[in-house]
């Protein structure tokens, strides 16, 4: 495995900009989450790295050597996309097996069985090592295609969003697996999704996109603790946090427009009264609904509450996020 730096990397497409002047490091040996909407460009970014796009600008750099010049096949990187790509004519197995079998690798045959079998009982699909490609589902595709990338030792494993396609349930175990076999190998991963989630319980590190600009790259707890925007607040946590008027709370600086509160930086009990309009009961959390001085406000309690629709609570806000008229950290 290998440390991976984009160097002032900008790449277009036409009159868009896909990247603008990225820099970023991701460490040897770490999982990296690249978060952020579709046309951020996260999966531009991968592109760069496997070398499937070429920068207009900048240098990428794999083990401190630029892969300028060089193929995918001679960056030895593992792509998963977002949309499987297996070979339709072959078995499970096969295509489990067709990266182990290139001859540049001359992986031994025990050896290319036991990585077959490991790989296959952590996707659960020992079952389907003998079916064709064609005869599996959609969510069981998408498992081997991540099967295949795992077969291999490359400098880094890139997936696009590769768990998207899965339910609830298989999503949740392979996001345990994933991290479990990364963490194990020591293998360098950077990984694309929607899914904060994933980004929080999966990441080493958080890279944070906004049209095509790194705005913040830190670890989750990091990031959801100290954001440095609006935006890069927006994208971890579960409900998402609230932004209103700096002015409906006493106290905020100067240069203050608006104000952040995170579900625990709402203080209940304490403070002037707000309206309970909606309650969510979701088994091990309740959400709250409020309606604060004709603001909307979303914040969590105890999962045993006795608070109704139409009852009232006192909140105040507890060491808040402040910022500026254009959506930057100013306290």
């Amino acid at each position: 495995m290998a440390e991976v730096v984009l160097k002032n990397v900008t790449k277009r497409f036409g009159a868009d900009v896909a990247l603008e002047n990225v820099s970023m490091t991701v460490p040897d040996g770490s999982f990296v989450v690249l978060l952020g909407p579709t046309g951020a460009g996260k999966t531009t970014t991968l592109r760069m790295i496997s070398g499937l796009d070429r920068p207009d600008a900048g240098d990428v750099l794999i083990g401190g050597q630029s892969m300028a010049g060089l193929t995918p096949a001679q960056r030895n990187v593992a792509m998963v996309f977002q949309q499987y790509s297996l070979y339709p004519h072959l078995t499970v197995r096969e295509n489990l097996e067709f990266p182990l079998k290139s001859p540049l690798l001359k992986t031994p045959a025990e050896e290319i069985a036991r990585k077959i079998r490991e790989v296959a009982e952590v996707l659960q699909i020992s079952h389907k090592l003998d079916n064709k490609a064609t005869a599996l589902s959609g969510g069981e595709m998408q498992r081997v295609s991540i099967g295949r990338a795992l077969v291999r030792t490359p400098t880094i494993y890139l997936m696009d969003e590769p768990l998207s396609s899965l339910d609830a349930k298989l999503r949740a175990d392979l996001r345990i697996e994933l991290k479990r076999i990364q963490s194990k190998s020591g293998a360098t991963l950077l990984y694309v999704t929607h899914d904060q989630i994933e980004a929080m319980t999966m990441a080493t590190h958080v890279g944070v996109l906004d049209r095509g600009k790194l705005v913040q790259f830190g670890s989750p707890r990091e990031i959801y603790e100290n954001p440095v925007s609006i935006y890069a607040a927006s994208r971890l946590g579960q409900p998402r946090i609230n932004i209103v008027p700096a002015s409906l709370f006493g106290g905020a600086p100067a240069k203050a427009d608006k104000i952040g509160l995170r579900p625990e930086q709402i203080v209940q009990g304490e403070g002037e009264d707000s309206l309970v309009t909606r309650v969510e009961h979701l088994g091990d959390q309740t959400r709250l609904h409020l309606n604060y001085k004709s603001h909307e406000l979303i914040t969590v309690t105890d999962a045993h509450t006795q608070l109704n629709e139409g009852d009232t609570v006192k909140i105040r806000p507890e060491k808040p996020f402040y910022f500026d008229a254009q959506g930057d950290r100013v306290a």
